[in-house]
């Protein structure tokens, strides 16, 4: 399926592994030239080059703190006018909400609720003029099912806010074909699902492998998800086609959310 993006400009957060990478590449298969960002310059300026070489787009790497208003501007400056904005950010480390202090706090709101929401900012009114804008908001399952993450309570706190928010500004801005959802992803094959199979297998006293299989065991599925599948799915969310989409909380989990809705 052509998904209507070639010539496109994209700005996508978190972009040197793991689901930002993902989705960077899967858009740069599509024809869309990007601006990707990350802290770490190297890992970065390699993913940078690795999606030139696969398809010959634009692909600009700005190293920055995106959490920074240094860093937001930077990425703006090398993309004033995007097309597509996918958010996206690690979260706060898994822990015990008796054990974080106010500053850390601060730093997950900062990073995983203000951060999105200055960006869309920044942008949203360039969208609307032109007819068409594709905003991805990526979070965590977590904020549809916060029970089957209870090592994550500030993350999912945190995230929630920001998918509040989006509910109330994604019906603004619908009758100009900009379109703002979050993608809430379940248990993927990251460095973040690692971190966290590590926690739980610590807190429950066995190994990351006997946690690993456990929980592979509570997703119907039976695997956990692959990065390329879900950049193919953001893929397709920032396409012309997906234009009625729009406010929606979409988890892409492997069956493991038990609800309806």
């Amino acid at each position: 399926m052509d998904l209507g993006l070639s010539g496109k400009k994209g700005i996508v957060c978190a972009a040197s592994k793991g689901l930002g990478r993902a989705v960077a590449v899967a858009l740069a298969r599509e024809g869309v030239d990007l601006v990707i960002n990350a802290r770490s310059q190297d890992p970065l300026k390699a993913t940078a080059e690795c999606i030139r070489a696969a398809t010959n787009v634009g692909v600009i790497p700005i190293a920055a703190d995106i959490t920074t208003e240094e860093g937001r501007q930077a990425v703006l400056a090398a993309c004033p006018s995007p097309d597509i904005l996918i958010n996206n950010a690690g979260g706060p480390p898994p822990g015990d909400f008796r054990s974080v202090t106010r500053e850390e706090w601060i730093r997950a709101v900062d990073a995983n609720m203000l951060t999105p929401i200055l960006l869309i900012r920044a942008l949203i009114d360039g969208m609307v003029a032109r007819g068409f804008g594709r905003i991805i908001n990526i979070t965590t399952s977590g904020v549809k099912s916060p029970g089957t993450y209870p090592q994550l309570g500030i993350s999912i706190g945190v995230r929630s806010g920001l998918t509040g928010f989006i509910g109330v500004l994604s019906r603004q801005v619908a009758r100009h074909n900009v379109t703002i959802n979050g993608l809430l992803p379940g248990r993927f094959e990251t460095d973040r699902l690692k971190e966290n199979l590590e926690y739980a297998a610590r807190a429950a006293g066995h190994s990351t492998e006997e946690e690993a299989l456990r929980v592979r065991s509570v997703i119907p599925a039976a695997r956990f998800g692959t990065t390329e599948e879900f950049g193919a799915f953001a893929a397709f969310l920032c396409s012309t086609h997906a234009g009625y989409l729009t406010g929606q909380n979409i988890v892409l989990d492997g069956g493991a959310y038990p609800g309806l809705a």
